[in-house]
């Protein structure tokens, strides 16, 4: 009996162990073909066929040379194809860090392509590039064209997009070479419109600036920002013919408390205060792209302890000639903003401190070039005192009238001090009557 049972006790023991050996068997053996088609995936994804062949029809289809350092399989965070070191060769060139494309498994298992997420990292987008390829792309877009006339943008002839879309340190450089950075995460709806989208600045003009948009109805989002220590807030709505289909009509209203006027300038300084507007924006055009040229607002504001920053208007009306530099303190500041894409106009302007007062309008162009005229009271009985506005936001200047100076020069022969700013006044009237001789 002893014999028996250790022999009972050893066979028992033998069968524990062949299923253990079956077990990391089945559980090895798999494992080991998921990392070996990983690892045959990544030589594939990482060769040199593979990559030129995904430049070339990048740059097929954008129209603009593409260069792709490397494409990676990379498995850490979460399964995606990526691709480093893009560069579309504008003038000047956008360029990409790396480029993460992670899919929707579930609908890759059902045999349909749908992105997840597109993660976009370390970008450098000059609007000079991009303006060179929405240029090249809309050549493209009219050599294509049908005899029936241009197709209309829609979803269906876009590659599959993303559900969300995530960029970290996208740099974007204006025009004029002035540079933010930020960090976004969007959302994006059936329509490919986006559902929410949250947004900050982290460096550069704007820095500190947050932003979220979120989706009400099919056509309306709410607007919220954070900026300059106040808030700017209100719905927006955006409607097309569906499916990404233009004509696009975008109209909103939105409400400014509280915001640093030098924080929307910056880095220009040229005005500072508190400010409290009620804008109302509209604009219509047959695409997206086209929409931010179109569109038109107008503002009503007043700028609580607003300091101009570059002119002193008491004097140039003192000195009866060109300011620059200085600085004019004001307790209030208000008026109307109109804008057409890049140009603004400020009409009904009106100012006011215990020193002066003053009324008059200002042109900005697409340039930022500065256009106007003021007319300025001065407390001790200078009264109505014309200037002309010009220079640039970043260096403003006035001046007074060529009509303006002659009768300055006028009264003050006549009248000592007294009689400056009446022939001012008057000159400027003869010299609107008589343009031919003063000029404007």
């Amino acid at each position: 009996m002893p014999v028996l049972g250790l022999r009972g006790r050893s066979r028992r023991h033998n069968d524990r162990m062949t299923k253990r050996r079956r077990f990391w068997l089945f559980a090895l053996v798999p494992a080991a073909l998921l990392l070996a088609a990983v690892l045959a995936l990544r030589v594939w994804v990482g060769s040199a066929d593979l990559r030129e062949r995904v430049a070339r029809e990048a740059s097929a289809a954008l129209g603009v040379p593409v260069q792709v350092e490397a494409l990676e399989f990379a498995v850490w965070p979460l399964p995606a194809l990526a691709l480093r070191g893009v560069v579309v060769q504008t003038r000047p060139a956008l360029s990409v860090a790396r480029i993460e494309a992670r899919p929707a498994w579930g609908a890759l298992l059902a045999g349909r392509v749908q992105l997840a997420t597109l993660v976009v990292r370390d970008a450098q987008l000059p609007q000079a590039g991009i303006d060179s390829l929405l240029t090249v792309l809309s050549k493209k877009k009219r050599g294509n064209e049908s005899p029936r006339g241009l197709q209309p943008e829609s979803a269906e002839n876009l590659p599959p997009l993303p559900q969300r879309i995530v960029a970290r340190g996208l740099t974007w450089t204006d025009a004029r070479g002035r540079a933010l950075t930020l960090d976004a995460d969007a959302r994006l709806g059936a329509d490919a419109l986006p559902d929410s989208v949250s947004a900050r600045i982290v460096a550069g003009r704007l820095e500190g600036t947050r932003v979220s948009l979120d989706r009400e109805s099919p056509e309306r989002w709410q607007l919220k920002a954070g900026i300059g220590g106040g808030t700017v807030s209100g719905p927006l709505t955006l409607k097309g013919q569906g499916a990404l289909r233009g004509p696009w009509k975008l109209a909103g209203q939105l409400q400014t408390t509280g915001v640093e006027v030098a924080a929307l300038t910056a880095p220009a300084r040229s005005l500072s205060g508190r400010l409290e507007a009620q804008t109302t924006l509209s604009g219509g055009a047959p695409t997206l792209g086209a929409l931010a040229d179109a569109l038109q607002t107008q503002t009503k504001f007043t700028v609580r302890q607003a300091v101009l920053h570059g002119v002193d208007l008491a004097k140039a009306v003192r000195s009866v000639g060109l300011s620059r530099g200085g600085e004019t303190r004001l307790d209030t500041l208000a008026g109307q903003v109109q804008t057409q894409g890049r140009a603004a106009r400020l009409d009904n302007l009106v100012a006011s401190s215990g020193v002066l007062a003053a009324t008059g309008h200002v042109a900005v162009s697409a340039n930022k070039a500065l256009s106007g005229r003021v007319s300025v009271d001065l407390a001790g009985g200078v009264v109505g005192v014309p200037l002309m506005v010009g220079g640039t936001v970043d260096a403003p200047e006035v001046t007074l009238t060529r009509g303006a100076m002659l009768g300055a020069a006028i009264g003050t022969a006549l009248l000592p001090g007294v009689g400056t700013g009446a022939g001012a006044k008057l000159g400027d009237k003869a010299g609107s009557g008589l343009g031919s001789l003063f000029g404007r």
